[in-house]
C-alpha cells in the first residue's frame, strides 16, 4: 500500500528545529511529532544555510488539528447518541415481552 507524502509548514518546521536547538534529543523529537529521524537535522541544515528562504514551499501541516478536534467531539456525541438508543432499545424490548406474557382479559370467550 502506498503511503501519502505528508506536507508540513514552515511554521512547524521552525518549531522543530527550535527544539533541536533546545538540546532535547533527536529520536524525542520525531516520536513527539510523529516525523522521520532525518528530517529535524536536515531542516535545521536548511534553515542555517539560508534563513530568508528556507522552507518556502507551500505546505500543510500534517494534522489539522481544529478539524481532528471537531470530528472527535462528533465521534463522541455520536457515541452517546449510540448508547443511548441501545438503552431505549432494549427498554422497548422488555415491555414488549413484558405485554406478551400478560394473560388477555376478555380474550377467547
Amino acid at each position: 500500500m502506498k503511503k501519502t507524502r505528508r506536507r508540513y509548514d514552515r511554521e512547524f518546521k521552525i518549531s522543530v528545529v527550535a527544539e533541536l536547538e533546545s538540546g532535547k534529543p533527536v529520536a524525542q523529537i520525531a516520536r513527539e511529532y510523529g516525523i522521520h529521524p532525518g528530517l529535524p537535522s536536515r531542516w535545521r541544515d536548511e534553515l542555517a544555510e539560508n534563513p530568508e528562504t528556507a522552507f518556502s514551499g507551500n505546505g500543510n501541516k500534517y494534522k489539522d488539528k481544529a478539524r481532528i478536534a471537531e470530528l472527535e467531539r462528533l465521534l463522541g456525541q455520536s457515541h452517546a447518541e449510540n448508547e443511548l438508543l441501545k438503552k431505549a432499545l432494549a427498554m422497548s424490548a422488555k415491555k414488549v415481552r413484558e405485554e406478551r406474557r400478560k394473560p388477555r382479559l376478555g380474550g377467547d370467550l
